[in-house]
C-alpha cells in the first residue's frame, strides 16, 4: 500500500512513523513534511490548503491511501477532491468537517443529537455583545467561531479581557461564540469513524496554556499524556456511546456522514462528560502519545476507515504502559515566533518535528512556533514523564521554552472527577 500523509507538523511525523511500522505499507510520502518526516518518508511539495493540488499530487504519486492531517485542508475540501480522483482518503468531507470549522454548526449538531455540552450563544454584531456577556460569567469563555489553530479561545474571570477578545474577533469579521464555563478535568478522545462505525482510541489529556500551572495565553498545545490513571472505569465506552455515536448518527442523518478521525474534547463535570469542542482530525499533541502506544497497524486501520470496512477490523491492540510528550516552542510563541535558529539534538529517538526545516548546509533550524514534540514512554506515567524530560534536556534551541509540569498533577494524584 502506497500511503501519502498530508501536513507538516509533529502530528504528521507521528503518523508517518506509525505507518512505517505497518507491514502493509510499501511506499510512504509526506507533503509538504518537515526535517523530521524527511528521515522516514519521501518528501513531496504541495500547497496543503489547495484541494486540487492535493488530489493531483496523490494521483501523480499513485497513492493507495491519502491521510490528511491538518484541519485547514479538510475544511477546504481536500478529502472530497481526493475521493473524486478515485483514491481512498482518510479524512471527512468539507461538509462534515464543519463540525470543527464552525463551532455554531457543531452546537446545532449536538443539540439535535441531544449531547451534553456547555450552554452557548453566538454573537455576530458588536451592538449585542455587552448584553450577551452579561448572560455569562463570572468566568467567561470566548471563542472564535471558525478555525483558530487552538489560539482563538480566551477563558478568563476578567470581564474586560473577555470583552476585548470578543471585540478583536468581531472587528476582524469573525463571529464570537460565548460559552458557560465547565468545571472538571479535560479529556481528549479520538475516535475512528466509518460513516456509522465508531472505534475509540485511548483517552489523553493535553495542556493548552503556555505556562506551568495552566497560566498564560492558550496555544495549540504544549504537551499531553496517555492513558489517564484517574479516569473512571468505562469512561471511553461511555463517551463513545453517549456522545460520539449520537453525533456521528446525526451527521449521517443530515446527509453529511463523517469518515475519518472525530476528536471529542470534553470536560468531566459533576453532571457527567460534556463537550467543549469537536475536531475533524487527529489532535496535536495528543496524537504523539496515543500513537506511541498503539500496537495495531495504523495504515491498515486508516485504509479500513477510508474504504468503509472498519467494522470488520479486529479489536485495537495497545502497548502496555504510558506516554508523555513535551512541546519545545520557539522564542516568542504563541505570539510571533523567532525562526531560523539552529537546533541540536533534534534527530534523537523520541523527538518529533513540527516547525523545522533543513538548511542547505544540512543544519536543522526552527521554522514555526511549536518546533518539536519530545516523547517519552515507560511502564507507568512517572517513568514516561522522566524519559520525556531527559530527552528534552538533550535538545538545544536558543530562546526556546517548554512547560515543566506536563502530567505532573496526574502522577501526584491531584486530578479527580467532580461528584
Amino acid at each position: 500500500m502506497r500511503v501519502l500523509v498530508v501536513g507538516s507538523g509533529a502530528r504528521e511525523h507521528a503518523l508517518v512513523l506509525a505507518a512505517a511500522h505497518d507491514p502493509a505499507v510499501t511506499a510512504l510520502a509526506c507533503a509538504p513534511g518537515n526535517a523530521g518526516t524527511a528521515g522516514v518518508a519521501e518528501q513531496l511539495g504541495v500547497d496543503a490548503g489547495d484541494p486540487t493540488a492535493v488530489a493531483e499530487l496523490a494521483t501523480g504519486w499513485r497513492a493507495d491511501l491519502v491521510v490528511i492531517g491538518p484541519e485547514v485542508p479538510l475544511v477546504a475540501g481536500a478529502a472530497d477532491a481526493v475521493r473524486k480522483a478515485g483514491i481512498p482518503c482518510f479524512g471527512p468531507s468539507a461538509a462534515a468537517a464543519r463540525i470543527e470549522g464552525s463551532k455554531s454548526f457543531a452546537k446545532d449538531v449536538m443539540a439535535a443529537a441531544k449531547v451534553a455540552t456547555a450552554h452557548s450563544e453566538t454573537v455576530d454584531n458588536p451592538a449585542r455583545l455587552d448584553a450577551a456577556l452579561a448572560r455569562f460569567g463570572p468566568t467567561w469563555v470566548v471563542k472564535d467561531d471558525g478555525l483558530a489553530a487552538g489560539k482563538g479561545v480566551v477563558v478568563t474571570s476578567d470581564y474586560d479581557a473577555a470583552r476585548a477578545h470578543a471585540m478583536t474577533l468581531l472587528d476582524g469579521g469573525h463571529p464570537v461564540l460565548l460559552e458557560s464555563f465547565l468545571e472538571g478535568p479535560e479529556v481528549s478522545l479520538f475516535c475512528l469513524v466509518d460513516d456509522r462505525t465508531v472505534r475509540p482510541l485511548l483517552p489523553a489529556q493535553d495542556f493548552k496554556r503556555v505556562g506551568d500551572g495552566d497560566t498564560g495565553p492558550n496555544t495549540g498545545g504544549m504537551g499531553a499524556y496517555a492513558p489517564l490513571p484517574w479516569a473512571p472505569e468505562g469512561l471511553t465506552e461511555r463517551i463513545a456511546a453517549e456522545i460520539v455515536q449520537p453525533v456521528v448518527d446525526e451527521l449521517a442523518a443530515r446527509g453529511t456522514p463523517f469518515n475519518g478521525l472525530l476528536y471529542a474534547g470534553l470536560v468531566l463535570t459533576a453532571d457527567g462528560p460534556q463537550v467543549i469542542e469537536f475536531n475533524c482530525r487527529f489532535g496535536d499533541p495528543e496524537t504523539q502519545v496515543v500513537l506511541a502506544l498503539l500496537a495495531s497497524p495504523l495504515a491498515t486501520l486508516l485504509h479500513a476507515v477510508a474504504t468503509g470496512t472498519l467494522a470488520g477490523q479486529p479489536p485495537l491492540e495497545w502497548h502496555p504502559g504510558a506516554a508523555v510528550t513535551v512541546v519545545v516552542a520557539a522564542d516568542g510563541y504563541p505570539g510571533v515566533p523567532r525562526a531560523g535558529d539552529v537546533i541540536t539534538g533534534a534527530e534523537a529517538e523520541g523527538v518529533l518535528h513540527a516547525g523545522t526545516r533543513r538548511r542547505d548546509d544540512g543544519a536543522v533550524v526552527s521554522h514555526g512556533g511549536r518546533v518539536l514534540s519530545v516523547v517519552g514512554t515507560g511502564p507507568d506515567l512517572a517513568a514516561a514523564r522522566e524519559q520525556a524530560y531527559e530527552r528534552v534536556a538533550k535538545v538545544h534551541l536558543a530562546g526556546s521554552h517548554h512547560r515543566k509540569d506536563i502530567a505532573l498533577r496526574a502522577i501526584q494524584g491531584e486530578i479527580s472527577v467532580p461528584g
